[in-house]
């Protein structure tokens, strides 16, 4: 698929998505070669992706939710802010250090071993292991700050232990 075809789904999803499926088309690109493609900030929410090679393409900033990114090849990918909320990525090859956790009080992502979104809050690990009481109040008041030291404890399992503020017990 070449540059203005691409343009041209991407075009139609978006017509898609602001029009709530009236008209427009569902962005299509089932085995699809966006290898280092620059994505950044795109608007992929429910895009059907399965088996597509995404392998260093700039997805930074995308909003991938309940996208189909089944058997996608996202290897070196940069997800950066992207948001994979309730993407299905069954045998999707994420780039290293990249998890996407589920079963939680909020969505949790882990991005190259360096970026953690928790629910809409995206931070390094270090500013994670850092914030004030107050900081992370005013993020989701008391649900939040029940959550921090669980957020904390993933973070350890997934990137290795670090310093936690000597607020949280």
């Amino acid at each position: 698929m070449n540059s203005t075809e691409l343009q041209k789904v991407f075009e139609e999803h978006n017509l898609w998505i602001t029009s709530m499926h009236e008209s427009g088309s569902r962005a299509n690109l089932i085995d699809e070669d966006l290898s280092g493609a620059n994505l950044r900030v795109s608007n992929l929410r429910g895009a059907n992706l399965r088996g597509a090679n995404l392998s260093g393409a700039n997805l930074s900033g995308a909003d991938l939710r309940v996208s189909n990114l089944r058997g996608a090849n996202l290897r070196g990918a940069n997800l950066r802010g992207a948001n994979l909320s309730g993407a299905d990525l069954t045998g999707a090859i994420l780039p290293d250090n990249t998890f996407v956790i589920m079963g939680e009080a909020y969505y949790i992502q882990i991005t190259n071993g360096e970026y953690v979104k928790a629910g809409c809050q995206n931070h390094t690990a270090d500013q994670w292991r850092k914030f004030t009481k107050r900081e992370i109040a005013e993020m989701d008041q008391r649900k939040a700050l029940r959550f921090y030291p669980r957020l904390l404890d993933l973070i350890d399992f997934y990137l290795g232990k670090g310093e936690r503020p000597e607020w949280v017990s």
